[in-house]
């Protein structure tokens, strides 16, 4: 049996009394894009934090690549939600000094970061000072330190912070690059829709809960199973085949199938009443969608 690049067993965590995390349990598979995913506030961090070995769970425990966290601390590749780059270092200065802490020698470090800051349009940004830098760009310098020791596993805590459209694409590029060497890579991000094209399998965060954990695709079955999109919209409502209708604002119509009902038939019926359909198709719920529709069938109180 593979062991399991991280393994987190009913993991929780207190502060002052207010619960970050609440019995987590959750696996992440060898090579493999892993989504941690929620809302702000919703234990995403602190269970990163946990990994890490930065903070101490109160109850249950984890393993990363086997080990207790900490223990296989330069195998890991961290980036942390808030940027630990030294501000008074010069760009290529810090980069080195953070490789040399990964286990680096100096030649090795410098090296590795003159290549990745060409990769990354900085070459000429190497001798700013940290400070100076935008936001876009430190989080990019911040990518990089993550990346320097070459790590079996990358834990990403919101990676796409402070990057336009453009480096949003190129990181994402680079993470689905990584996967392909074989790489481990868990994703952190409250804007769901960011990595939602990246990730295999997720855990989806709610008050310090795990609310929903599988496979993506399974995920999106099990949340649209008889959903339809059509354009142009048609007055559907009241039809016994439809439970309810809904507009997107691509102007197609979102349709909600009785139950037992199959897309077919609807469709049947939709000709056979002489309406004129352009577009007919399966929907695909997005994880904000699927993420709402979770959180209202959560019990209150």
């Amino acid at each position: 049996m593979t062991t399991p690049a991280i393994l987190v067993t009913h993991l929780s965590k207190t502060f002052d009394g207010l619960t970050a995390v609440e019995d987590a349990s959750f696996q992440v598979n060898p090579g493999e894009i892993f989504g941690l995913l929620g809302p702000n506030g919703a234990g995403k961090t602190t269970t990163l934090r946990i990994l890490m070995d930065i903070l101490k769970p109160d109850a249950g425990a984890a393993l990363v690549l086997g080990q207790p966290p900490g223990a296989a601390r330069r195998r890991v590749g961290y980036l942390p939600e808030e940027r630990g780059l030294y501000r008074d270092l010069r760009v290529l200065e810090c980069l080195v000094y953070l490789g040399q802490l990964k286990g680096l020698t100096r030649a090795d470090a410098q090296r590795r970061a003159a290549g990745w800051l060409e990769r990354f349009d900085l070459a000429a940004r190497a001798k700013s000072k940290v400070q100076e830098l935008s936001h876009g760009l430190q989080q990019k310098v911040q990518i990089i330190a993550s990346l320097l020791h070459d790590p079996d596993l990358l834990i990403l805590d919101e990676p796409f912070q402070g990057l336009d459209p453009v480096n949003v694409d190129a990181v994402r590029a680079l993470i689905r690059e990584l996967r392909a060497q074989g790489k481990t890579i868990i994703l952190s991000a409250h804007e769901m829709s960011q990595v939602e094209r990246l990730c295999e399998r997720l855990a989806l965060l709610h008050g310090g809960r795990i609310i929903l954990y599988g496979a993506l695709a399974d995920l999106k079955r099990q949340f649209a199973p008889n959903a339809l999109e059509i354009s142009p919209p048609l007055p559907l409502e009241g039809w016994p085949e439809v439970d309810r209708v809904e507009m997107r604002d691509d102007g197609r119509q979102r349709i909600y199938l009785a139950d037992s009902r199959a897309p077919r038939d609807l469709l049947k019926l939709i000709l056979e009443r002489g309406h004129a359909v352009d577009h007919f198709e399966l929907a695909d719920v997005s994880l904000d969608e699927i993420f709402v529709a979770a959180v209202k069938g959560l019990p209150h109180g």
